[in-house]
């Protein structure tokens, strides 16, 4: 939460801190997924419906609705204790599988707010106080207007506390302290998204998208998919798509799916989109060096860039499903092997899109007649190395390729960048040589309600939704703009993403918001 300590701290006594206004609209704050919130402020002072307002009943636990359950109701005050006790095993509980909390209680004991920030930071979880800083007169009158108020003396009391632990809550140690207004719980991926998107609107950069197409498991099964696939192929192209990629398999992995669900053969698709498309390139992301003879592998992408009119791409990468090799009986060469393997068809592959017919002997591949006919209709094939090794891949990268994709968050991404330029400074090319292109998944919504919607239709069942929308990077439009422009400010020129369903013309019509906004 360190992103959001600096904006609130030392506001703790204004009435809204934790907003902003942007054409007189009040903006939420982003806190990170996940956090524990602890409620402070004397009875009556809107805890329970500002919670019950922002938040998924299920991640409240109230002191209240505790009481009810473990005595005659939520006055009970005789069984505070027992409520007390289970409260702090629920958080516990809660804490331990890293789910955002909220603790709705008065949070006026000194000792219970210790405890629960203790036990936030033993699991690592950001914890912040939000303030509930109500008029004495209105805390009066709401409770007056309670079918069981609270004694007046009491209450009297509460607002007295409050005073004073108003002016402590600065010094505890929270990694935030907010005012009782808007807040949204946003995966790590966002948590400096909204100022990323604000420069994006102020002084735009460009930058190309390509859709990644992990997964051919249809509703309809086989008969479904030719029809299937020309639809996403269409809704690529109208949503603004530079190009489409597939990964370059043979049965699904197991990152995705199970390895018996329907996978195509890449090649065969891409020629297959190709007839289905007008403008998008088309590659493998990518192919695995160890499946094809490199020869061949350029025969196959030559006849893929004629037969979509220049578009094709030619995606490599080391290969590393051991699985995979071992079903379909192929070798699987060591690590070391499939390194020198890669750097034979780096070198190789021009050569056989080129003039004249050479012949091309390396450490693992020998040519005699380096001939392919025909040739690509591209001048210059683009060939894209993935992998994120540092010091092989990505010098590899820099020595023979137009483009290195990688994985990972931003900072993962910036260091990539940084040791990718060193390689290019060593090998003597320009910054601009080879293009930093980036992969990962994209859920993009209209709004927070249209993303929890998205994300309960795709989520697996006993499976915590705050959990699938970290990893499918489920977002707002707002928030996919400001995540994108980080990677652009970092040196990204291409991102890749695989939606959760690309036939969703939802799905589709969202993501095409966020390309436009990127020209």
């Amino acid at each position: 939460m360190d992103s959001v300590a600096p904006a609130v701290r030392g506001s703790a006594r204004t009435t809204s801190p934790a907003t902003s206004q942007t054409d007189g609209v009040q903006q939420a704050l982003e806190l990170p997924s996940p956090c524990v919130l602890v409620l402070v402020g004397p009875g009556a002072s809107g805890k329970s419906t500002w919670a019950a307002a922002q938040f998924p009943p299920e991640a409240i636990v109230s002191s209240d609705r505790l009481r009810a359950l473990v005595g005659s109701g939520e006055d009970d005050l005789a069984a505070s204790e027992d409520a007390f006790s289970l409260l702090d095993t629920i958080v516990e509980q809660r804490l331990g599988r890293r789910l955002t909390t909220v603790i709705d209680t008065l949070g006026l004991d000194t000792l219970k707010r210790r405890a629960w920030l203790e036990a936030s930071k033993r699991s690592g979880v950001p914890c912040a106080a939000v303030m509930f800083d109500t008029a004495p007169s209105e805390c009066r009158e709401r409770n007056r207007q309670r079918l069981r108020p609270i004694p007046g003396d009491a209450l009297a009391a509460q607002l007295r506390k409050w005073r004073g632990v108003r002016d402590l809550l600065e010094t505890e140690g929270f990694d935030a302290v907010i005012a009782a207004s808007p807040v949204r719980i946003v995966p790590k991926a966002f948590e400096a998204a909204s100022k990323a998107a604000r420069r994006q609107l102020e002084d735009p950069v460009g930058l190309r998208f390509g859709l990644h197409l992990g997964s051919y498991a249809f509703a309809g099964g086989p008969p479904a998919t030719r029809a299937a696939l020309r639809q996403i192929a269409t809704f690529a192209e109208a949503a603004g798509f530079h190009a489409v990629y597939v990964m370059d398999h043979f049965r699904q992995i197991p990152q995705i799916g199970r390895s018996w669900e329907d996978f195509l053969e890449s090649y065969t698709t891409l020629a297959y989109l190709a007839a289905c498309t007008d403008r998008v390139r088309l590659g493998a992301l990518v192919t695995g060096i160890t499946y094809r003879n490199p020869a061949h592998l350029a025969k196959i992408i030559s006849t893929l860039d004629v037969l979509s009119g220049g578009r094709a791409l030619c995606g490599l990468g080391l290969a590393w499903h051991r699985d995979e090799h071992v079903a379909y009986g192929w070798n699987f060469p060591s690590t070391a092997e499939r390194y020198l393997l890669l750097e034979d068809a780096l070198q190789l592959l021009p050569l056989m899109w080129g003039a004249g017919s050479p012949s091309y002997e390396g450490k693992r591949i020998t040519v005699p007649e380096a001939l392919c006919y025909p040739r690509p209709l591209q001048a210059h094939v683009p060939i894209l190395l993935g992998g994120g090794g540092e010091r092989r891949t990505l010098r590899l990268a820099a020595r023979y390729a137009d483009a290195a994709n990688v994985m990972g968050d931003k900072d993962t991404v910036r260091r990539k960048a940084g040791i990718l330029q060193a390689h290019l400074e060593a090998e003597g090319r320009n910054a601009g040589d080879v293009a930093l292109t980036h992969l990962s998944t994209a859920l993009v919504g209209a709004h927070d309600r249209h993303v929890a919607e998205m994300v309960e239709r795709v989520r697996p069942r006993r499976s915590d939704a705050a959990r699938v929308a970290a990893a499918l990077n489920a977002g707002t439009v707002s928030d996919h703009v400001g995540r994108f422009r980080e990677l652009a400010d970092i040196g990204v020129r291409e991102v890749m993403v695989r939606l959760p369903d690309p036939q969703d013309p939802d799905a589709m019509e969202q993501m095409s918001k966020v390309i436009s906004a990127f020209g």
